[in-house]
């Protein structure tokens, strides 16, 4: 049926053929011509000779193709042979059919016993009987033709038997060897849970020294907390319609040593004799197992600080909700920031700002209880949850935990030698009052952070509903903004700065308005701030830049020939690397010189970025472009970036001049702003210039240029030309209003 059996085809064919040789010896007398007897007795001879032959050298693996080409002429030769002896004397065909055999068996078993142990029981029984043949040959006469019959036909089962054993043998040292070369474990159990079969690999697996250690265990003494019931239970799954093979599952192994494995099991059932078996592999997934918890920890810790990250945070305040509302407790969510992070990336560096992070975090985590949940949201941010918390009570407490954060934060940190005093500001947003979600929570504990930071550095705020009102108006905003530069609602009004000695208009400043056809007028305080969060001021922006620069350009040949335009610049636009280039063509294709033009900072954009903001003020100095510091005196640490930044102008804030003519402090004040700026050679614009009086204090200050509603008010560039006409004619006065 095989065509690795085929030795049992040679063999069969070759004791057919000696079967068939007796009958026509002892059965074809007077049915056979004697020649004709003669001779198929001797080619049955020969064949059965052959067939044993051919059977053992493809049992051992030594039969090749020109033997089996050369058998024929063999057979043709030996038969005549055989033919030619007999027919000299026909009385020794039994005889020398008998010794011929005899011969040809103790070939074939001493070939077999010599080649493998476990052919040598079926080379015994046949070399008994090549002996037994030799020796019939010898004594061999028809009265004890019985005796002969019997005595062979006991040998052939002998040989049967011998065949059988070496087959199975055989059959079964491969079954043996394939499943001892796989890779992973193998056992085979029975119904009742015990092992009936194991591979070396599952013994090495296991702790044990040889497979045959676990022939006969329960899988129950394996595996820690399996009970009997449970290992019964297994076999009904292989029973179930719609099973699917192999059955996938991962289990604990406890070793002999102590150790536990984690492995998968797939199991496959199969039937032998009757009774329903099981194939098991076992896959040793410890490496498997690493590399998925260093998945589950990349995938729920933060790799800075090693605490959890935005996604377990989300999994963790979920759950935190979900119990608080099952027992009517609850809970509190803070949202940090850390102040001016990004100044210490700047400074020291990246590795530096992470060093900074994890002292942060750990000192946060310190403030907290076991309980609660501390997170890294992204960047400079953390998230804190307080759970459990009695009713009424989550707002006071998160209260108290941030002052307790602002404080530890507040005492600074050693980081390179270096001190570094960061703030934070937090937002505070509780379930129930604030949300009944962990999305709603945290987007709201977000804006009150937000609203913190407006107030001031290092300050805290609970959300509330007119917070929500503001970012949803945030929202509608930013979705107006998002065509608006496209559909041209947009356009830009000019405020006139004047020469305080001369009243000559040689300044002005480009402000920014939108009409939009959804929302009307929106005033610059509403749509720039949204415009800087969603980054959109980039492009805004560069159409401000282009647009004045275009102006100025229409103004070309008339009274403002050569004056400057100042426009303000946000911190978006200085960290844009294109932006030092956008001006240049901006410039160049408006046929502007660059001291026309002016760019506006605020402290906010110097403290941003310092390291960025003075590579970049660098190359617009390069440049010829004028740079001017806005609403000077009104940050917190102002006089310092006069000698940090160079810079050519400092505009006085609106909120020192308006008093200057009723109170001697803001008259010092402003006094000492301009005695500074002389000494530092720099221009000076006071802004909010009002009234005469203002001016005139102003000009006898020695401010250079006035700026305000008792000059002008923003107006279009038509009405500005006009304005710029009137100024230029003798009969004009410096305190025209329009």
């Amino acid at each position: 049926m095989q065509r690795k059996e085929k030795h049992a085809l040679f063999w069969g064919a070759g004791q057919l053929a000696i079967m068939a040789g007796g009958i026509i010896w002892f059965g074809g007398t007077g049915l056979i011509p004697l020649e004709l007897q003669l001779y198929l007795c001797a080619l049955c001879l020969t064949v059965g000779a052959a067939g044993y032959w051919a059977g053992t050298q493809f049992f051992i693996g030594k039969l090749r193709a020109h033997h089996v080409r050369w058998m024929s002429p063999v057979i043709l030769v030996l038969s005549g042979i055989f033919y030619y002896a007999w027919h000299l004397n026909n009385q020794w065909l039994p005889r020398g059919s008998a010794a011929a055999l005899g011969l040809v068996m103790l070939w074939v078993g001493s070939r077999l016993v010599s080649v493998n142990n476990r052919y040598r029981w079926l080379g015994l029984t046949l070399m008994l009987r090549g002996g037994f043949n030799l020796f019939s040959a010898v004594s061999l006469s028809p009265d004890v033709y019985a005796v002969w019959f019997v005595g062979t036909s006991i040998l052939k089962v002998l040989t049967m038997l011998g065949l059988i054993y070496a087959v199975q043998d055989e059959i079964q040292q491969r079954y043996a060897r394939t499943i001892d070369s796989l890779s992973h474990g193998f056992l085979i159990r029975d119904r009742r849970g015990y092992i009936h079969v194991a591979n070396e690999r599952c013994a090495k697996l296991l702790g044990f020294n040889s497979a045959q250690e676990l022939i006969g265990l329960h899988v129950c003494d394996l595996l820690p907390g399996l009970t009997r019931e449970m290992a019964d239970h297994y076999f009904f799954r292989f029973e179930a319609d719609g099973a699917q093979y192999p059955i996938a599952d991962t289990a604990i192994f406890k070793l002999r040593n102590g150790n536990h494995l984690p492995v998968e099991l797939l199991g496959s059932p199969y039937v032998e004799r009757g009774r329903l078996y099981c194939l098991v592999q076992l896959l040793d997934v410890s490496e498997r197992k690493k590399k998925d918890d260093l998945l589950y920890q990349a995938a729920r810790v933060d790799p800075v600080t090693g605490y959890c990250n935005r996604h377990a945070l989300s999994v963790r305040l979920t759950e935190e909700v979900r119990k608080a509302a099952a027992a009517g407790r609850e809970c509190a969510v803070l949202f940090i920031d850390l102040d001016k992070f990004k100044r210490v990336n700047d400074s020291f560096g990246h590795a530096a700002g992470d060093e900074l992070l994890r002292n942060a975090a750990d000192r946060l985590h310190q403030l907290l209880r076991p309980t609660d949940v501390l997170a890294r949201f992204g960047g400079d941010e953390f998230i804190i949850v307080i759970s459990d918390l009695a009713p009424h009570s989550a707002e006071q407490m998160a209260a108290d935990c941030a002052e307790a954060v602002i404080a530890a934060m507040g005492r600074g940190f050693e980081l390179s030698y270096h001190a570094i005093s960061v703030t934070a500001s937090i937002g505070i947003a509780c379930y129930p009052n604030h949300g009944a979600d962990s999305d709603t929570l945290i987007r709201n504990a977000d804006i009150a952070m937000y609203e913190a930071k407006k107030a001031g550095r290092g300050e805290q705020r609970v959300f509330n509903d007119a917070m929500n009102a503001v970012a949803k108006d945030a929202l509608v905003i930013d979705g107006a903004l998002r065509d608006a530069i496209e559909a041209n609602e947009f356009y830009l009004v000019y405020q006139a700065i004047t020469n305080a000695h001369t009243g000559k208009l040689t300044k002005v400043e480009a402000l920014l308005r939108w009409n939009s056809p959804l929302l009307g007028p929106m005033p610059p305080d509403r749509f720039i701030p949204v415009a800087e969060d969603s980054g959109m001021i980039i492009a805004l922006g560069t159409w401000v830049l282009e647009q004045a620069c275009r102006q100025v350009g229409l103004w070309k040949h008339s009274v403002l020939d050569d004056v400057t335009i100042s426009i303000n610049v946000s911190a978006w636009q200085l960290a844009d690397p294109q932006f030092v280039t956008l001006v240049s063509q901006a410039l160049i294709r408006n046929g502007l010189s660059p001291h026309q033009l002016e760019l506006e900072l605020t402290e906010r954009v110097l403290i941003e970025d310092a390291a960025n903001v003075q590579t970049v003020l660098a190359q617009l100095r390069a440049l010829g472009v004028g740079i001017s510091l806005d609403d000077f005196g009104t940050g917190y640490s102002s006089l310092s970036y006069l000698t940090q930044f160079h810079l050519n102008t400092l505009k006085i804030d609106r909120a020192f001049v308006m008093d200057i003519e009723h109170s001697e402090r803001s008259n010092s004040l402003v006094h000492a702003i301009i005695a500074m700026g002389h000494s530092l050679g720099l221009q000076l614009v006071a802004e909010g210039v009002e009234t005469a009086g203002q001016a005139a204090i102003l000009e006898k200050m020695g401010c250079h240029y006035l700026q305000g509603y008792h000059i002008s008010r923003p107006i279009l560039p038509d009405e500005l030309l006009h304005f710029a006409d009137g100024r230029a004619a003798p009969q004009a006065q410096p305190d025209f209003v329009i």
